[in-house]
């Protein structure tokens, strides 16, 4: 039975697992290898997602350490360690960002209160398409003509009718 289980083994592409990160997806490297049939592979990196189906796949899904290794831009797999101080200078700079945003409005709205800002004009938006008003022909005094229906002499200014 050995004797078959070996044969078999020489058939299939060898891949070394490295990596687990905490979604469960598994990450594994193929080494440069020759197939049975004398077919030369060259060494890639591969992930096996932990939701296999594409429309379960959310952006983030893969750390941003394990997308460098798998796309080659760092030779070394990513530790846990690493992860986990990764995971926690994330969050302190979330914070870091949180008590900025509001210190920012602080100033601003102490700012508007002691009139050295002025605070953002609300206009009047004309013909937006919401508007009930949006398309509709206005009568007016201006002249209203295309290239096709132009006539000579059909508009006076004013209102003033033509002279016949």
């Amino acid at each position: 039975m050995s004797r078959i289980a070996a044969l078999f083994r020489s058939f299939r592409i060898v891949k070394e697992h490295v990596g687990t990160d905490h979604f469960g997806n598994k990450y594994f490297f193929i080494p440069e290898q020759k197939t049975w049939t004398g077919r030369s592979v060259r060494q890639r990196r591969m992930i096996e997602a932990a939701n296999p189906k594409e429309f379960e796949y959310l952006e983030g899904n893969i750390p941003c350490e394990w997308d460098a290794w798998i796309r080659g831009r760092r030779k070394t797999p990513p530790t846990v360690e690493e992860l986990l101080q990764n995971e926690r200078y994330r969050a302190e700079v979330k914070l870091r960002v949180e008590e900025a945003e509001q210190r920012d409005l602080a100033l601003q709205s102490q700012e508007y209160e002691d009139g050295l800002v002025a605070r953002p004009a609300q206009t009047l938006i004309k013909g937006h398409a919401s508007a009930t008003h949006y398309g509709q022909v206005q009568e007016g005094e201006e002249p209203v003509s295309t290239a096709n229906t132009f006539q000579p002499g059909a508009w006076t200014p004013g209102g003033n009718t033509p002279k016949k």
